[in-house]
């Protein structure tokens, strides 16, 4: 069960939530113009979906994540992000009744460090989500996890320019805050886009990611939208694509992943599922192949994981040989950046 909640648009979306095989031959709704931007905006930024129980992400231990804390960062005016920061496993006692101050200066201690970038639902505490982080926790490397603008518990509403402001501000506090410790971007998803347009943000001011991990990553918000989980059976019928290319041709959303793979100098690692029913294999194949080309095989790794596994969209994480796959690949950054 999903409630959406939209200060505006409410019937709209809560109608197409509703998809109980509707028996008409023609859209159940209708759509002006004017409307389009709120339809494109509200299937792709999906973070008012909420399941129906009442989630206190002020306190991560509820979601089994004791050695946890919560905080808060501003943006920019009037934006703030809840982020939890999740140090490694074997500073487990230690971070009993710890406060902010000790978690931050924990991330000087030479670790390793995530920056998890999360898809276009729900917030930080999902429980694949939860399970990326305890992950990367039992390996040693701390994780922080954001929820951008208008997600959780962070102030604001979501949009493209906005989201990549969110993730910056997150990079840019535990840099200075790190030392000289390898921060590593790993986007899911919509989270793909929004570390690809970071990434290439940030390298106009020559700065350069120690690392990218890009999990069911998509080549823009449009190539998503035929398989999207809340319009997938809207799609079949015809005309439907005349509402969308207006709000495209605007730039409303548009994630351009492709065009800043072909600018990126950080090490890449795609991991996908063959049985991703969101993002089909042959678009992180095709991603893959971009990134390739305007860097070398040394640095762009494709991982897949055979659809028998059933790991879907979101399911990677359960996979016994990921641990080994992400510490190879740390390894190899640690050997880039001291080498």
């Amino acid at each position: 069960v999903v409630e959406t909640q939209l200060s505006s648009g409410r019937n709209f979306v809560r109608h197409v939530h509703s998809l109980e095989a509707p028996k008409r031959k023609y859209l159940p709704f209708s759509l002006c113009q004017k409307h389009c931007k709120l339809l494109w905006s509200a299937t792709i930024f999906l973070s008012t979906v909420r399941v129906l129980f009442f989630n206190d992400l002020s306190q991560p231990a509820d979601f089994s994540l004791n050695h946890t804390i919560n905080m808060y960062l501003t943006s920019e005016e009037g934006i703030s992000l809840g982020v939890w920061h999740t140090v490694p496993d074997r500073l487990w006692k230690e971070a009993q009744g710890k406060d902010l101050d000790w978690y931050q200066k924990s991330l000087t201690d030479g670790s390793p460090i995530f920056i998890y970038l999360h898809g276009n639902t729900g917030n930080r505490a999902a429980p694949h989500r939860v399970g990326v982080t305890k992950v990367l926790s039992a390996l040693g490397y701390h994780v922080l996890v954001p929820d951008y603008r208008g997600f959780g518990d962070s102030a604001g509403e979501p949009t493209e320019p906005g989201l990549t402001t969110d993730a910056l501000c997150i990079y840019h506090w535990v840099k200075s805050h790190s030392g000289n410790s390898l921060v590593i971007i790993w986007g899911h998803s919509l989270g793909t886009g929004v570390s690809t347009n970071t990434a290439v943000k940030l390298a106009d001011q020559g700065v350069i990611f120690d690392g990218v991990i890009l999990e069911g990553a998509f080549n823009s918000a449009r190539q998503e939208i035929p398989v999207h989980p809340f319009i997938w059976y809207y799609w079949k019928y015809p005309g439907i694509g005349i509402f969308f290319p207006k709000p495209w041709d605007r730039n409303v959303v548009v994630f351009p992943t492709e065009e800043n793979l072909k600018k990126m100098k950080s090490p890449i690692l795609f991991l996908h599922s063959e049985d991703d029913h969101l993002v089909p294999i042959p678009i992180a194949q095709q991603l893959y192949e971009v990134a390739l080309n305007a860097q070398n095989a040394e640095r762009v790794k494709l991982v897949t994981f055979d659809g028998s596994l059933g790991y879907l969209h979101n399911g990677l994480y359960r996979d016994p040989k990921l641990p080994g796959i992400l510490k190879n690949f740390v390894q190899s950054l640690q050997f880039l950046k001291n080498g």
